[in-house]
């Protein structure tokens, strides 16, 4: 089949149609084996599908071989070759499915900036500003150290630096989080969290079901409760609402906050710094310069891990993964994310957030839990 060419509508859907009756002759053949083995069933649609892929190349027309009309000239009875039956037109190949069409770069910037946001949420930058400004009023015993002189050019390169109103309105165009203003001509992207929250629920509850099914069918001889489709849908919900916002300078602000998020944690982990402290980590300077000087109770360990796995989350859904067909093969890629989503899953429901619809609720960017005095 792979020399031959099919040029016109009669020859496709008689090659189509006999593919569907070699499906069917399979299945009669394979019958009892189809008892045990319910999983060659998946083998023989997968082969009928990848010969119904080749055959629709084989009906597309190389390049120079589509003629100025489109091949409408024979079908309407005009031209040279005219067409005696509907069947001798010339056969039209399909669009590109729409679903195909992603690019992996613009995602992985998203996934990026949903990190940056996590880590600035729970106060990475806040506590270096304050550490700054103690430094620079003398009230920490800070001096020549490494870490004051990462603090002094944190200083000198913040001018350089998106601004904090330009993350935050980066924020609300791409997730709908905070309550800044989105950038001119930009909508605020409030359906995101849901979608997240529902893609995340969904392949969930598919290795839930796949644990039950084989608690059930312990020798494997059914193929598992889960709904490959209904995880697929989800899934792709969420990338066609990363699509429309991946434009724009997302890329370029996701590389210039990841800088300084680099630089913030490298004053915070500073010899001195933990020292001035009695820290052993940057992350115990941070939630005590949170603690100790802007009075908010820190939830560091929930947000890092919604930072890291909503990444591994949305980077997975980048690449090709959520399109394929083959249930071996969906499974065994899901299966890379699925402890990713619980993490996610039970660490939004620990801060307090909850699946958000719409517009009816703006996630606010300022501290909601507070230490309290006397």
């Amino acid at each position: 089949m792979a020399d031959e060419r099919v040029d016109t509508l009669e020859e496709l859907n008689g090659l189509l149609g006999r593919l569907q009756a070699l499906r069917s002759q399979l299945v009669r053949d394979a019958r009892d084996e189809l008892v045990e083995k319910p999983g060659q069933a998946e083998l023989i649609n997968q082969y009928i599908a990848e010969a119904e892929q080749t055959l629709m190349k084989l009906a597309e027309p190389q390049p120079g071989e589509v003629p100025n009309d489109g091949g409408l000239l024979p079908m309407i009875g005009l031209g040279d070759r005219i067409a005696k039956t509907l069947g001798a037109a010339a056969s039209t190949p399909l669009v590109p499915n729409y679903d195909d069409q992603i690019s992996r770069e613009r995602i992985g910037a998203i996934a990026d900036l949903y990190y940056i946001y996590q880590m600035e949420r729970l106060g990475a930058f806040r506590a270096v500003l304050k550490l700054q400004q103690l430094f620079r009023s003398g009230e920490v015993k800070l001096s020549d150290g490494p870490g004051a002189m990462a603090l002094f050019q944190y200083d000198r390169k913040r001018l350089l630096r998106y601004t904090l109103g330009d993350r935050k309105a980066a924020y609300r165009k791409v997730f709908g989080y905070t309550d800044a203003t989105p950038p001119e001509g930009a909508e605020p992207n409030d359906p995101f969290h849901a979608l997240m929250s529902n893609f995340c629920r969904h392949v969930s509850n598919f290795f839930q079901d796949k644990r039950v099914s084989e608690v059930v069918r312990p020798n494997n001889t059914r193929e598992s409760f889960g709904s490959m489709a209904i995880v697929r849908r989800a899934g792709l919900d969420l990338r066609h609402n990363l699509k429309q916002v991946s434009y724009g300078h997302v890329a370029v602000l996701r590389s210039e906050v990841l800088g300084l998020l680099r630089d913030a944690f490298e004053i915070l982990n500073a010899p001195d710094v933990r020292h001035l402290f009695g820290a052993d980590t940057g992350w115990d300077v941070l939630e005590e310069v949170l603690k100790r000087y802007l009075q908010e109770r820190p939830i560091s360990s929930q947000r890092n891990r919604m930072a890291v796995t909503g990444r591994d989350i949305l980077r997975w859904l980048g690449e090709e993964y959520i399109l394929t067909d083959v249930r071996t093969d969906f499974e065994a890629l899901l299966e890379a994310i699925v402890d990713a989503a619980d993490d996610w899953l039970t660490s939004t429901e620990s801060v307090g957030l909850r699946t958000q619809a719409g517009g009816a609720h703006v996630i606010d960017f300022r501290a909601t839990r507070r230490l309290t005095h006397g």
